[in-house]
């Protein structure tokens, strides 16, 4: 069997991944902390190909244990976002923000690519989003993360075609999804504006469109996603983006050439 490691495994679209794959890969599946530790080893524990890990991506040592292992393919899926205006959101939020989402998922990838490198073969398969391509009110910083994440992933992959090895890079770009990680993003912003904000005032309002468009827009199912990421992991052609659902990878094109 092939070795996957899965960073930020513990629920979500990468949960539904995982279950389309685990009779073909043996898969450590990495989750941030002890009590998340916990939950994923009494789901998985009948499976002998599912080694559940503590992986904090911002903490070095429990990053350097990932050096030890043999990994065929790595899905960087590990992210937060902080909901506020780029206007009066703390600073720290977004330093915080891009030291999840963008700096300690290269900083793993580059460990788990040394050994990559070195066996000329190998796989690394990054979660942005098309967020990435479209500024959202309220949600700046995870946008901006996500398009240094896409940005970093093409960077790598044409730099890696110039050592003439057979590792892959596969960039996953999904729009929205149900899966409660929006909602979260999306109310805690309100914990720091409801006491002092520009937008105040407004607040109600914001939140009200907000419900409406995450609504109308976020797709309940993750078939559409989950098929494209499989695809990802299976594929050994040169495909690099890969996106789902189609309507939202459209209006992002569409955006990108009327903006």
């Amino acid at each position: 069997m092939e070795k996957i490691l899965v960073t930020g495994a513990r629920s979500g679209i990468i949960n539904s991944v995982i279950d389309s794959i685990i009779d073909k890969y043996y898969i450590y599946l990495t989750v941030e902390n002890e009590t998340q530790l916990k939950m994923v080893n009494k789901k998985y524990t009948n499976y002998n190909n599912i080694e559940c890990m503590k992986l904090d991506i911002t903490d070095k040592k429990d990053r350097e244990k990932i050096a030890l292992l043999d990994i065929d393919i790595l899905i960087c899926n590990a992210a937060i976002g902080e909901g506020g205006s780029v206007s009066e959101i703390p600073i720290d939020k977004i330093r915080h923000n891009f030291e999840v989402n963008v700096f300690s998922n290269f900083e793993l990838i580059q460990l788990v690519l040394k050994k990559m490198v070195n066996n000329k073969k190998g796989k690394i398969i990054v979660m942005s989003s098309l967020a990435a391509h479209f500024p959202i009110n309220f949600l700046g910083s995870y946008c901006s993360t996500k398009a240094s994440i896409s940005m970093l992933t093409a960077t790598l992959k044409n730099e890696l075609k110039l050592i003439d090895n057979n590792i892959k890079i596969k960039l996953i770009e999904p729009g929205l999804y149900h899966t409660g990680f929006n909602q979260v993003m999306l109310e805690n912003k309100y914990d720091w504006m409801n006491i002092d904000s520009y937008f105040e005032s407004i607040i109600e309002d914001i939140r009200n469109r907000e419900d409406i468009y995450f609504n109308l827009l976020e797709k309940k199912k993750m078939n559409s996603i989950v098929k494209q990421i499989v695809k990802a992991i299976e594929s050994n052609d040169n495909k690099f983006i890969y996106s789902a659902p189609i309507s939202q990878y459209l209006f992002s094109k569409i955006y990108n050439l009327i903006k």
